[in-house]
């Protein structure tokens, strides 16, 4: 029996709304890999007809007898699979012709990116016959599924793309929230369900390899430490599948994961000139592994204070913890690299992960709180100052918030550490501000010792709520 779906019920409802018009829908899916794309698109299509094909790297003739082959089955029409023809555009229209059935035709093709590799021409041609007939039928659900973000944004969605404006709907897949994360790991208690997305993020394949009668260090061992493990090569697998020179982008990530996070810094620490850094960073923000950041003030960012984070989970776990430690691992032992390597610094690790689980959390907590107006979410820093979440809100108020994954000693010194933190923080305009801790674990004592900061643990981020 296979693992239980999770989760996606706006996305389902997009494309079972589309499925249920009367109109032909076209909707490209597109996301990260392991982000769930294909495990969606299966689960939609549980209980109707159509057509799923994955692309692959293979010559155009061989994808095409495939296709025939599935579509076959599909339709239940036999010769379908014996059919000799010259390209995609006959394929293709001869499946379509076929379709007798009074519901929609579902054509899905996934991993789109390889098949066009393959058959460059397929955009243009799906473009005609989506003009020529299907559009006009009225029976056409038409699902093109990639894993390359920048490709599906200039192939499928961008102006220069055949298929440009025809889309009825679009579904950019993105990694489970932390909430439905949790999901995964219902015999979990809170902070082990924590940590695992301080580890795997909201990536189903990932989250998935955390097995609940294993502790968390016990996961991370025998999936990240063990060189025979799914996830011990995951990241090398991605970066060389998606870029070329993968030394000196593992030289930019390394640099980051240890905390070189400015343009001057990674230079500095890489050897790679300013100029040339800059498209190098260029390209790992765009498929979404590094993430520029900017103290959140409610002004126009200054490009001079740009920082660059990990912003995938694993990557940041792998560049901080495994791959620098890959010759002591292969040597040593996942036990032992655990033990003397990692776990020495993990708490202060998770310390960093909070952090960004709180700004995370604080539109949650604007939503239980009934804020209306619109904010942005972020941290601030200056020579002087680290705060660690600040939501900035159009309705005249700015919250403040510290973070603290370790041991509260005095919740009354901290209260007036975040004090002394939003005196310094520029607020010009003289907006009201909301001072928050976030602990890991309730705070005990008086209330009265905050001053009248509004305390949160983990219990409250992920209370039941709107």
């Amino acid at each position: 029996m296979g693992d239980p779906f999770i989760g996606r019920k706006k996305e389902l409802e997009v494309l079972e709304a589309a499925y249920r018009a009367p109109a032909s829908a076209f909707i490209p899916v597109y996301g990260r890999r392991r982000v769930g794309k294909s495990e969606l698109i299966l689960q939609f299509l549980k209980g109707k007809r159509g057509v799923y094909f994955l692309g692959k790297r293979a010559p155009a003739g061989l994808q095409i007898r495939e296709f025939l082959r599935e579509a076959a089955v599909a339709l239940a029409e036999p010769l379908l699979a014996s059919m000799q023809f010259e390209g995609w555009a006959d394929a293709l229209e001869a499946v379509s012709d076929r379709w007798r059935l009074p519901e929609k035709f579902v054509l899905a093709l996934d991993e789109f990116q390889w098949t066009v590799q393959a058959s460059p021409e397929l955009p243009s041609l799906l473009q005609g016959l989506w003009d020529r007939k299907w559009k006009g039928a009225g029976n056409v659900l038409l699902i093109l599924c990639g894993s390359y973000v920048g490709f599906m944004e200039r192939e499928v969605l961008g102006k220069k793309s055949p298929l440009f404006g025809r889309r009825t709907a679009q579904i950019l897949l993105q990694p489970f929230p932390y909430r439905e994360a949790a999901g995964f790991h219902p015999s979990y208690g809170l902070e082990d369900r924590v940590k695992t997305y301080f580890l795997c993020g909201g990536v189903p394949q990932y989250l998935r390899c955390f097995r609940e009668d294993r502790s968390v260090e016990m996961n991370v061992a025998e999936n990240l430490l063990d060189e025979f493990a799914p996830l011990y090569r995951e990241p090398d697998f991605l970066l060389r599948e998606e870029l070329r020179e993968v030394e000196s982008y593992y030289g930019i990530l390394l640099a980051v994961a240890a905390g070189h996070r400015t343009n001057h810094a990674i230079s500095r620490q890489t050897g790679i000139g300013e100029r040339t850094l800059h498209y190098y960073l260029k390209q790992l923000t765009e498929i979404g592994y590094l993430v520029r950041r900017y103290p959140v003030t409610g002004e126009k960012p200054a490009l001079r204070n740009v920082r660059y984070t990990l912003d995938d989970p694993l990557l940041s776990f792998w560049f901080r913890f495994v791959f620098p430690n890959t010759s002591f691992i292969l040597q040593m032992g996942p036990q032992r690299a655990l033990r003397e390597r990692i776990r020495p610094e993990l708490e202060s690790y998770f310390g960093t992960c909070f952090e960004k689980l709180c700004r995370e959390a604080l539109p949650f907590l604007y939503a239980r709180e009934g804020v209306a107006a619109s904010f942005q979410v972020g941290e601030y820093w200056d020579r002087n100052t680290q705060i660690d979440v600040v939501g900035y809100r159009d309705d005249g108020w700015i919250d403040l918030g510290e973070c603290k994954w370790g041991t509260v000693r005095s919740v009354r010194q901290l209260a007036q550490e975040m004090e002394d933190k939003a005196g310094r923080y520029p607020n010009p305009g003289n907006r009201t501000v909301v001072r928050r801790l976030f602990t890991r674990r309730p705070l005990t004592g008086p209330a009265s010792q905050a001053g009248g900061v509004r305390l949160h643990s983990l219990g409250d981020l992920y209370a039941p709520g709107e």
